[in-house]
C-alpha cells in the first residue's frame, strides 16, 4: 500500500524515481480506507531530506499511511523556505485537537546544549505529554530518543568523549521481539552523535526494556513494556549519501572530523559510500508500522486513551 503525502511535496518525485509507491491527497481521498494516520514531528534543520527519508520508509510497508507533517513553532527553520514550511507542516496548536495512531519524532542538532536550553523544549515536552493520550505509538529518533527518555522516565544523557560517526554492527539482544521480527543476528546502523544514554540509567527504570545494543556504541532500541514508546538511538532512516554530507560540512568547517567508520570502502573517503543498512531499515519500520501501530491501534482513532 502506498503513503499518502501532501500534493507537490518535493518527496514525491524522488520516492517515484526510486519505485516506491505512494500517492497524492487527491487520489488517497477518492479511496473508501482507513489508513493509519502517522505524525513526522521535524526536529532537523535539513527538513526536505528528512522528509524523504522518512517518507520512503513509511511508503514501503503493505499498510497505508496517511502523513502529517509537523514543526515547532517556538523556532524558525533556518535552512527551509518559509514557503516549505507553510505549503507542508502545521504546528502543534493545528493537530492538537486530533488523535493518531503513531508519530515518529526525529533527531536535532543540539545534544550538546542542556535540554531546558533548547529553545523549543517548553513546546517538545508539551507535545511529549499529549502524546500520552492522543498518540498510540511513538518511535523517537536519536537526540528525540534522549529527550523522551529524559522528559518521561529522567534519564540523563551523557556527551560521548568521541563522536560516533558510521556504520556500526548491531545485535538482537531481545529474540523475541516483535520490532525486530526477521532482523539478522547482526546488523548495521549509521549512528552520527556526540551523546549518548549509559545501559545502567535504562536498567534502573521496570517499564522500559533494551530490545537491542552495540558492542562499539551501546544501547540502540529501548521501548515501553506496553510498546507504546520506542527510543532509537541511531539513524536507520539515513539515505546513502547523508553521512557523507555531515562529514564534508565538518571538513568545511574546520573541525578535521574522523572518516566515518565502515562506510567507505577501506574507509577511503575518496571512493563511493556504500550502502550496507537499507534492508534492516525497511524492516525496523514495517515492524513498527505492523505490530506496535496497526495490529494494536483502535480502529476508531478517537478512542486511543491515557498510556
Amino acid at each position: 500500500m502506498p503513503i499518502k503525502i501532501p500534493n507537490n511535496l518535493p518527496a514525491i518525485e524522488t520516492l517515484r524515481q526510486e519505485n516506491i509507491f505512494c500517492m497524492t491527497e487527491t487520489r488517497a481521498d477518492t479511496q473508501d480506507i482507513r489508513p493509519l494516520k502517522i505524525i513526522l514531528l521535524n526536529l532537523m534543520p535539513t527538513k526536505i531530506d528528512t522528509e524523504t527519508q522518512f517518507t520512503r520508509l513509511l511508503g514501503n510497508t503493505p499498510l497505508q499511511v496517511e502523513l502529517t507533517l509537523v514543526a515547532m513553532s517556538s523556532h524558525e527553520s533556518k535552512n527551509t523556505t518559509k514557503e516549505h514550511m507553510i505549503a507542508f507542516y502545521k504546528s502543534f496548536d493545528d493537530v492538537k485537537g486530533e488523535k493518531f495512531d503513531g508519530m515518529i519524532v526525529t533527531g536535532a542538532p543540539v545534544e550538546m546544549m542542556d535540554f531546558e536550553q533548547v529553545d523549543y523544549w517548553q513546546e517538545l515536552t508539551e507535545i511529549f505529554d499529549w502524546a500520552k493520550t492522543n498518540v498510540h505509538s511513538t518511535m523517537f529518533i536519536c537526540w528525540g530518543a534522549q529527550a523522551g527518555l529524559y522528559h518521561y522516565y529522567g534519564v540523563p544523557k551523557r556527551i560521548l568523549p568521541k563522536k560516533f560517526s558510521g556504520i556500526y554492527p548491531h545485535k538482537v539482544v531481545d529474540k523475541n521481539s516483535m520490532l525486530f521480527r526477521g532482523f539478522d543476528d547482526v546488523f548495521n546502523v549509521p549512528q552520527s552523535r556526540n551523546s549518548g544514554i549509559d545501559k545502567e540509567e535504562i536498567l534502573k527504570v521496570p517499564d522500559l526494556k533494551i530490545l537491542s545494543e552495540s558492542d562499539e556504541t551501546g544501547v540502540y532500541c529501548v521501548k515501553t513494556l506496553d510498546n507504546r514508546k520506542v527510543f532509537i538511538t541511531g539513524h536507520s532512516e539515513y539515505d546513502a549519501l547523508t553521512l557523507e554530507k555531515e562529514y564534508l560540512r565538518d571538513k568545511r568547517a574546520g573541525l578535521n572530523p574522523d572518516v566515518p567508520v565502515n562506510y567507505y570502502p577501506n574507509d577511503d573517503d575518496t571512493q563511493a559510500p556504500m550502502v550496507t543498512w537499507r534492508a534492516h531499515a525497511n524492516l525496523l519500520f514495517m515492524n513498527w508500522l505492523n505490530y506496535y501501530v496497526y495490529q494494536s491501534t483502535p480502529y476508531d482513532v478517537n478512542s486511543i486513551k491515557q498510556d
